[in-house]
């Protein structure tokens, strides 16, 4: 398991395993957000199966699978709430960038300083500085 801090309350990491939610219990998260679509991993590891094996360890669990296509603001903004709530949160995909640029959009729209963000995710290990331009467009509309 390798799970990389943005913020104190959000965590992010590639492809989790069923076995591992008792460190991730052990670890103080309270959620998990799978971002990741089920056509890109083996039914091992389907959403079902991860949410049942988060419930199980006593965690929340939410399913919202990321791709390019859906990443538009509803998506960004569902994301946002469900890693508000019930705090801390670790959101998975396949490496984790997904989920940090989920994150990093929402908090451009909310208005966050891009700077900050661009720093918070670089120093978790990915290096989002091609996403400026986005992420000023999303703090200018608030989407």
């Amino acid at each position: 398991m390798d799970i990389h801090e943005i913020t104190p309350d959000y965590f992010v990491a590639p492809q989790i395993d069923p076995d591992d939610m008792a460190g991730i219990v052990a670890a103080g998260i309270r959620t998990i957000i799978c971002n990741r679509p089920d056509m890109e991993i083996p039914p091992s590891h389907h959403a079902a199966v991860m949410e049942k094996a988060a419930l199980e360890a006593g965690l929340a669990f939410h399913i919202l699978p990321l791709t390019h296509q859906n990443m538009i603001p509803e998506v960004i903004a569902q994301q946002m709430e469900h890693a508000a709530n019930n705090t801390p949160v670790l959101a998975y995909c396949a490496s984790g960038t997904r989920c940090t640029v989920a994150w990093a959009l929402g908090n451009a729209a909310q208005g966050e300083d891009i700077d900050g963000i661009l720093a918070a995710v670089t120093q978790a290990g990915y290096p989002l500085d091609g996403l400026r331009p986005t992420l000023q467009a999303a703090r200018a509309t608030g989407t």
